[in-house]
């Protein structure tokens, strides 16, 4: 998947007569496939190399699944595009076409904190399991019987063509995603050059996008929430242009939930919408979820 978005960017940027060189850096979210996201500490798990990279110059612009970006990016570097982003949705695929949610005794594979909680609240008799690896190895596990279906974002399986084999599309209504699922975003050192970063930005930068992305990320960041929590965010475009953000988070074991839709507001007024947002939904009992789930981590973490 992360090769697909990297070939994507370069095509983009070719067609505008950009040469382009694809130098591959493996994460440590790459690496670590034993354990789950939150296990090995989510934070900046697919990006720190890359953004080593941008430091030192190896690299111009790192490419990154919006979604799996920390919530803080470091003072030196910068987030310069989000793409157009892809339909939202969560799906379940399975390679039995007449695969239902209502079978007794299901196991679906996902790596997601949130998609966990999600399930375990909507779908209480359905078994969750470790899903992690790229989605040929997800999809490998999955064939060999380790799951009867995975749950995965629409754009991933869509963009690597395999959507024959989707079974179910998850309403984004009740399943709301991951705060900038859909959308790759380009990150870049804040000293690359300005005359570059002007290019790059108009050629990659899709404007709905990233005015959506700016709220999500708001949300996020005042939750102090990455990819190991189960928060959610999705901002949406009304028919006369403004925007709403509906946003929320869930504990481990889906029974607290709590979530919110915002007013509509302006586009220039995105940070501050999700900023608004999440401090309601902390107040409104995500503060106390927040608090046992690092409770749990803690618990975790220091058991042998």
């Amino acid at each position: 998947m992360a090769l697909w978005q990297a070939n994507h960017v370069a095509a983009c940027l070719e067609r505008e007569l950009f040469q382009t060189e694809i130098v591959i850096i493996t994460t440590k979210g790459d690496v670590v496939l034993d354990r789950s996201l939150d296990k090995i500490g989510a934070k900046g798990v697919f990006t720190e190399e890359l953004e080593e990279s941008l430091r030192n110059g190896t690299i111009d612009i790192a490419v990154h699944s919006a979604k799996d970006v920390q919530s803080t990016i470091p003072d030196d570097l910068e987030l310069l595009a989000f793409m157009e982003r892809e339909k939202v949705n969560d799906v379940i695929v399975s390679f039995d076409p007449a695969f239902s949610l209502q079978q007794p005794s299901i196991v679906l594979g996902t790596s997601s904190t949130r998609r966990r909680s999600m399930l375990k609240r909507y779908y209480p008799d359905i078994i969750t399991a470790e899903s992690r690896g790229n989605l040929q190895t997800r999809l490998r596990k999955l064939e060999e019987g380790q799951y009867d279906a995975l749950v995965l974002a629409f754009a991933g399986v869509h963009r690597m063509e395999y959507d024959h084999l989707i079974t179910h599309m998850l309403p984004e209504t009740q399943f709301v995603p991951a705060a900038g699922q859909g959308s790759i975003a380009i990150e870049c050192a804040k000293n690359l050059d300005l005359g570059r970063k002007i290019a790059l930005q108009g050629i990659l930068d899709h404007t709905d996008t990233h005015a959506c992305l700016r709220a999500e990320r708001a949300f996020l960041r005042t939750m102090e929430g990455g990819c190991s929590i189960p928060s959610f965010a999705l901002a949406t475009y009304t028919d006369e242009g403004l925007l709403q953000l509906h946003g929320g988070l869930i504990s481990l074991d889906g029974q607290q939930y709590v979530e919110e839709i915002s007013a509509v507001t302006d586009v220039d007024q995105a940070e501050n919408m999700g900023f608004s947002l999440a401090e309601s939904v902390l107040s409104r009992g995500g503060k106390q979820i927040l608090a046992e789930i690092r409770g749990h981590r803690e618990s975790d973490s220091s058991t042998f």
